[in-house]
């Protein structure tokens, strides 16, 4: 089973999002916003828009071990 973390830090005055795959490939959302709520929503409006990256999760991974 793959791990996907969505998390917000503090950043500047506000927060930035983050999405990091199982690999360590990690996606943020490009600015920084007022709540943790609209920067997670940014960074998984920026994720939805790379359906490759979204289609590679349910390929097998390396070693044998899938999704």
């Amino acid at each position: 089973m793959s791990e996907i973390t969505l998390s917000a830090t503090p950043n500047g005055n506000g927060y930035q999002a983050t999405v990091t795959f199982p690999t360590g490939i990690a996606v943020s959302s490009a600015e920084t916003y007022p709540t943790i709520a609209e920067a997670m929503i940014a960074a998984a409006r920026k994720l939805l828009a790379m359906p490759g990256r979204l289609a590679a999760l349910d390929r097998p991974q390396p070693g044998g071990r899938s999704k």
